[in-house]
């Protein structure tokens, strides 16, 4: 199997660099930004756990346009007997530049051709299937927080399983890609549920924009009780929207979806023990949020918060902290921050 990365940020690089340590054949395509420094010094993979590798993926940088970097990734497979069929793409763009990324993928890849969405939100598949039919989308889910120590070093700074969505149609090529990320030390399994996982995600998700308003590393956010709090906030609202709508989410963490935001206003003398789990990090990880602001970078906002907005919007519940949060990180640049009362204040609770 041939593996195409396209978005080679944070998690393409992750999820592409354990797959070339392991032997697949695997590209990497981006912008000059991010591969340029590939291309010179190859890329290192780390974990929490101490995983360590050195790996030199072919790299193709997006010069013009994104389908000009597929060409050359087609172009180069095929100098080494590579079939069409035997190619994924993985989509790791972010959720605003889906559409973009599948009509140029749409321009240069062969009909049919697989193509996993690995991207924060609930919405990109079906922007995928919109912009470009002819293609096979699948929805998939990296549940851990990627960040990139150095241009060229990634690190896993937390843990959790992969999901690819398996259909009748996608059976074959859904399980050797699992079997495929597996032996590569990347946890992964296949899923038929895939919107109830997604939900799952975004409820864990709602939390970056907290942890970009507060400029802290993850952990240190996660122990402060008024940032939790709007935490907790966040998700009620979503799962309220959601219960109307009739999706139940897929518990991902060690908490059930339900119980979460009862955890998450715990005082800290009992919050810490019972979420040993979930406080679990290295001390460097951020949210990709806060990372993007850092670099003056549109967020995602939109498809996480924004996606529990349009939610309660169809399901006539309340989202009014979503919406909130979506306007004030529209607003936020690097170097600004909230502490935990300052954003409770802000939002009214």
């Amino acid at each position: 199997m041939n593996i195409i990365v396209l978005g080679a940020g944070a998690i393409g690089c992750y999820v592409g660099g354990r797959l070339a340590a392991a032997g697949e054949r695997v590209t990497l395509v981006g912008r000059p930004r991010t591969t340029e420094p590939l291309a010179l010094s190859g890329l290192t993979v780390t974990d929490l756990q101490g995983y360590k590798a050195n790996v030199d993926a072919d790299v193709s940088s997006q010069t013009l346009s994104i389908a000009s970097s597929l060409k050359l990734a087609w172009t180069n497979m095929a100098s080494v007997g590579s079939a069409p069929e035997d190619t994924v793409v993985l989509l790791c763009v972010k959720g605003g530049a889906t559409t973009t990324a599948s009509q140029e993928i749409a321009d240069c890849c062969p009909a049919g051709t697989v193509v996993v969405s690995l991207q924060n939100g609930v919405d990109n598949v079906a922007r995928i299937q919109n912009a470009a039919p002819q293609m096979t989308a699948l929805a998939g889910m990296v549940p851990y927080n990627v960040v990139m120590k150095t241009a060229t070093h990634v690190h896993r700074a937390t843990m959790g399983q992969i999901y690819i969505e398996q259909t009748e149609t996608t059976l074959s090529v859904t399980s050797q890609l699992v079997a495929k990320f597996n032996a590569a030390g990347l946890k992964a399994a296949v899923s038929t549920e895939m919107r109830a996982v997604q939900w799952g995600k975004l409820l864990l998700n709602v939390n970056n924009p907290i942890n970009a308003l507060s400029d802290l590393p993850l952990r240190e956010q996660l122990l402060d009780r008024d940032f939790r709090f709007v935490f907790a906030t966040l998700q009620l609202e979503a799962l309220a929207a959601m219960k109307k709508a009739g999706i139940e989410p897929k518990q991902l963490a060690a908490v059930k979806p339900h119980t979460m935001p009862m955890l998450l206003k715990l005082p800290n003398w009992i919050f810490t023990r019972l979420a040993k789990k979930m406080l679990r990090m290295d001390a460097s990880a951020r949210s990709s949020m806060w990372d993007d602001i850092q670099h003056g970078r549109t967020t995602e906002v939109d498809d996480l918060c924004g996606a529990v907005v349009r939610l309660a919007q169809q399901t006539g519940t309340q989202a009014t902290c979503n919406t909130t949060m979506c306007k004030l990180i529209g607003v936020h640049t690097k170097g600004q921050r909230f502490t935990g009362r300052e954003l409770r204040k802000t939002l009214g609770i």
